[in-house]
Formats: structure tokens, sequence, C-alpha cells
């Protein structure tokens, strides 16, 4: 990804999520048909919206063993300490992951067991520093690992966020921490997109789009109503329950979603596309009609 973004080329990846046991043959499946079908990567989330899953880094290790797809590891501070991570760091690191998006984490509240604790030793923009410090070639404490690490370090962002301004400064301190490239919550107002990018201009790191073909109005209303960090817009909304009544709401969750994808094509250096669990159907849709091809 990081030779890609350099190169100045437009990065396509798809999200694929963990399995909720241990079987992986359909993660490694779709991966598979992802590769054939010229994807760049697979992005690898960790415990979306606080789900008990296979872990991101043991998924992310299978599916570049055994298909060759580069992936970026979604890695969330929720769940483990210090230690953890910086130990989980050194096996990704081992195993040939390279690729990180570093991200907090969904709090347990809205996940399958509201019951379970959040560790919280440092924030995505301490975890940015910890893995730039790793970079460096220096652990937590300040101690020699010899060899540097050689991550990309990633971090997400929220054009739609409640407080545009924390958003802002919360980004500003993440590049300084060392962030290299940013992914985006799903887009669904093109005009948000821009505005963010033009505040977020002055810290020339690439930005990734994030995509969300919508599956039906129940996917939608889901998404705007119950899935801390998205907004969609009414409009957006409208479209769907119309075609909802005319049985094509899968449909016009697609156009929405090549519609946008065309319209930011120009303003970012890729995308994300991510889906409904098994529906790479729905991105490779998407991708299908997005002209990246002369400049991969």
């Amino acid at each position: 990804m990081a030779n890609a973004l350099v190169r100045g080329g437009f990065v396509v990846c798809v999200e694929l999520v963990p399995p909720r046991g241990y079987r992986a043959d359909a993660l490694i499946e779709q991966a598979r048909q992802l590769k054939i079908r010229g994807i760049d990567l697979v992005n690898v989330p960790d415990g979306p919206m606080a789900s008990a899953r296979m872990s991101a880094l043991s998924a992310a290790v299978l599916v570049q063993q055994q298909t060759g797809v580069e992936t970026v590891l979604h890695y969330a501070c929720r769940d483990r300490n210090l230690l953890a991570m910086q130990s989980d760091l050194f096996g990704a690191h081992a195993m040939g992951v390279r690729n990180l998006l570093v991200i907090t984490g969904d709090p347990p509240q809205v996940g399958d067991y509201p019951d379970a604790t959040a560790v919280g030793d440092v924030d995505s923009i301490g975890l940015t520093n910890v893995v730039a410090q790793l970079n460096r070639g220096f652990d937590i404490g300040g101690q020699p690992i010899g060899q540097p690490t050689g991550f990309h370090i990633g971090v997400a962002v929220n054009p739609a966020a409640l407080s545009l301004e924390e958003e802002l400064r919360r980004f500003a301190y993440k590049v300084e921490a060392g962030a290299e490239f940013a992914v985006t919550q799903p887009v669904f107002d093109v005009a948000e997109l821009k505005a963010f990018l033009d505040h977020v201009s002055k810290h020339d790191i690439p930005i990734v789009a994030g995509l969300m073909p919508l599956e039906s109005v129940r996917h939608a209303e889901y998404m705007a109503n119950e899935v801390p960090g998205i907004r969609i817009p009414d409009a957006v909304l409208e479209r769907m329950r119309r075609a909802d009544e005319a049985g094509r709401a899968r449909e016009e969750g697609l156009a929405i979603a090549r519609e946008i994808a065309a319209e930011i094509r120009p303003l970012v250096r890729g995308v994300q596309i991510s889906t409904a669990v098994r529906a790479i159907d729905m991105a490779l849709g998407v991708i299908d009609h997005l002209p990246i091809a002369t400049d991969r």
C-alpha cells in the first residue's frame, strides 16, 4: 500500500470481516475472488461494533499466506494493554503484516457483550505514537529493539463527526504522532467530504475514502441510527425508501454508492469499500463502474 500511495496511485481496498468462529474458509475464498478481480488490498477490521470474532491479526495473516493479497490490519486499543499491543505488533511484523489502521475501537456498550470492560491504556493517537516509535527502533519504554519495524501507519477520520472542530484537532495530533495515511468513515455526503478535505489538505497525507453500498432500507436506517459516527442524509434515506417500495432497494443502494464513488474519485487517493458479510458482489459492483484502471 505504501508503494502505491508514494507513487501517486489510486488504491482500492475491500473490507472483509473476520468470522465469528474459527473457520476462515469463506473469508479466504472471498479474498481469492477479490485478488482475481485485481483488488489492491483487503482490510481486516478488529472486533467491529465490539463483536467477538476471530482476531483480526490471525485473519490478516491467513489471508496473506493463503491468497497472497496484501492486507490492512485494523488494530484497536480497546481490548489490550500496552504490553500486549507491543507483543502483537512484533508478531504482526514477523508474519509479514505491514499496513496498520490504528483505531481506538467501538465501546463495548454498543456490542454483543455490553458488560465487557475496555482497557484503554492509550487511544488511537497514543498508539500511533507507539507504532512510530517502533519504526524508529525503540519500544514503549525507549529501549532499543534491534532492527526498526517498517509499519505503514494509517488512522481513521470522520468527515461527518458531530464536532468537526474536535475531529480536526484529533486528526492533527494523529499526523503529528506519525500517521502516514487516513481512511474515512463511509461517505454518504460528498459536500461534507469536500469540506473536510479542504480543512486537512495542509497535512498532506493520502486520504482513502470509505464507501458502503446500502443493502436495504433496514440496513440504511440501522447505519444511520445505530452505528456511531455514521450520518446518512435524509435524501439518501428517502431514495432507499422509495426504491424499497418498488422492490429494488439493493439496486438503488449500489447506484448511490457508484454515484458517490465517481464524484469523489478525483478528490482522494483511494477507496475502502465495506459491505455486509459475504456480500463482496456489492463491492465489485462499485469497483466495476469506477474509472481506475488507467493509473493502477
